[in-house]
This record gives C-alpha cells, sequence and structure tokens, in this order.
C-alpha cells in the first residue's frame, strides 16, 4: 500500500458493503428497505457467509432486494417464502437461508406458511418488515394496520366491527414451540438501527446452529403511502406504532 493508502485506510469510518451492487435505491425517500438491505449485507459479509447465504424474496416492495444484494436468491409466489425457505435449508443445511416480507405478504396471504415455518422450528429467519400499509399497490389496509387508520381501501379508518383488530404476528410467534428467537426492533435512529443489526446477526448465527426457527420484526415507515414526509412519518411511527408493536425481545431460548 502506498503512504496515502495508508493513510485513508486509518481514517475510514465507514464503507459500503462489499456485498451491496452498485445499483440506485429505488425505494422512497425516507423508507426503511434501504436501510435493512444495508444491515443484511453488514451481517452476511461480517459472518462470511457470502458464498454460502440464499435469499428468498416474495411479492410487493420487499421483492427487489434481489437487485441490491449480491447472494444467491429464489423469488416465492405471494406468501410462500417460508415454505420455499423451508425446502431449500433442508437439502442445503449448510447454508444461510432465510426469507424478507413486507406485513401484508406475511401477515395476510402467507399467514399459514409463516406460522407452520415457524411452529416446525425450521432453521431459518424471518426478516418481517412491518410499516402498516401495503406498498406498492397502492396504499391498502394491511392486517398491521393500526386502529382507526386510514388508508386507501379505510379511507375512514380501520374499524374493529368492519376489520378486526391490528395481527400481531411476532406475539404470536413467540408462542410457537419452535421459535428461537423472535424480536421487534426499528431502524429510525442509529441507536436502533444497531439493536437491529444485532438482532439479525443473532437470528442468522441461531439458524446456522440449528437452534431453531427466529423471526425478527422491523417496525418501519411507508411515507408514500401514508402521506407525509420521511420526518413526520418516523415520528407518527413512534408515537402511534411502537405503542402497539413495542421494541424489543419477545423470546430467546438462550
Amino acid at each position: 500500500m502506498t503512504k496515502e493508502e495508508i493513510i485513508k485506510s486509518e481514517n475510514l469510518v465507514y464503507k459500503k458493503p462489499t456485498l451491496m451492487n452498485d445499483k440506485p435505491m429505488h425505494y422512497c425517500p425516507g423508507c426503511s428497505h434501504g436501510v435493512v438491505h444495508k444491515l443484511i449485507a453488514e451481517v452476511i459479509e461480517e459472518m462470511g457467509m457470502e458464498d454460502k447465504a440464499i435469499g428468498v424474496s416474495p411479492v410487493g416492495c420487499a421483492v427487489f432486494i434481489y437487485n441490491y444484494i449480491d447472494i444467491d436468491w429464489q423469488e416465492a409466489a405471494h406468501g410462500r417464502a417460508p415454505a420455499v425457505a423451508t425446502a431449500i435449508k433442508r437439502l442445503w443445511e449448510d447454508r444461510l437461508v432465510f426469507t424478507y416480507q413486507g406485513d401484508g405478504d406475511l401477515a395476510c396471504i402467507g399467514t399459514a406458511e409463516t406460522i407452520h415455518a415457524l411452529n416446525r422450528g425450521e432453521n431459518i429467519t424471518i426478516i418481517f418488515i412491518n410499516n402498516a400499509i401495503y406498498g406498492m399497490t397502492g396504499g391498502q389496509m394491511a392486517p398491521t394496520t393500526l386502529m382507526g387508520m386510514k388508508t386507501a381501501t379505510s379511507p375512514y379508518g380501520r374499524d374493529l366491527k368492519l376489520h378486526g383488530y391490528p395481527l400481531k404476528m411476532t406475539e404470536i410467534a413467540a408462542q410457537l414451540e419452535g421459535t428461537a428467537y423472535v424480536t421487534r426492533q426499528a431502524v429510525h435512529t442509529v441507536a436502533a438501527i444497531r439493536k437491529t443489526k444485532k438482532a439479525i446477526r443473532k437470528a442468522f448465527e441461531n439458524s446456522m446452529n440449528g437452534k431453531g426457527s427466529n423471526l425478527v420484526e422491523v417496525v418501519s415507515t411507508c411515507s408514500s403511502g401514508w402521506k407525509m414526509t420521511p420526518e413526520k412519518s418516523n415520528n407518527w411511527m413512534v408515537e402511534n406504532m411502537f405503542p402497539y408493536y413495542p421494541l424489543g425481545d419477545l423470546k430467546d431460548k438462550e
């Protein structure tokens, strides 16, 4: 290394994960997806699993993660990612297998696949992005939409008599015998981002060590769907979503 290169490396504070492809992010300003993508790439790289990681992406905004992280990917039909991940992990036990799913995908059409994969204790990790709305398809009400929350299909707010209660998938997962680690995190601050990265690392290590299934929920924003600026979205999330979806570990078998 030249003297200039040595000085530059010594002063290096941050660099883009080597697994992140050199493509501009297509996500809306303030979207949480990009941050979580970076964390996943960093954890895989730090674990030395670049050649053994297999991600499963289904339908919705979450599907495009395959454009940004340079590992093997398998697409799945809407909601079926946990079933596909189960097959991959059973065939290749030495692989790091995870799904990346939104709340509409995971908690609605994929409810059965999610619950049964977790209950069987499949050695996979499910990363669950919960922004309480269907983001890609126009901002419709999702299973996780809060009471009174207005969406494209609930313009007067979610109504208990019409729509029932918001579904707390992470609390359900924590009650299942097969789950090893279940947690709910966020990425709205630097401290929160660090906690989420630690949670993803723990879940990935559990899946590689055969400890059972893992669920990492990330409570997120959808500025476009919520019709707010990124800053207001973060504030709204803290004030409204965190009370109903409190952050922290719900289950840790260790």
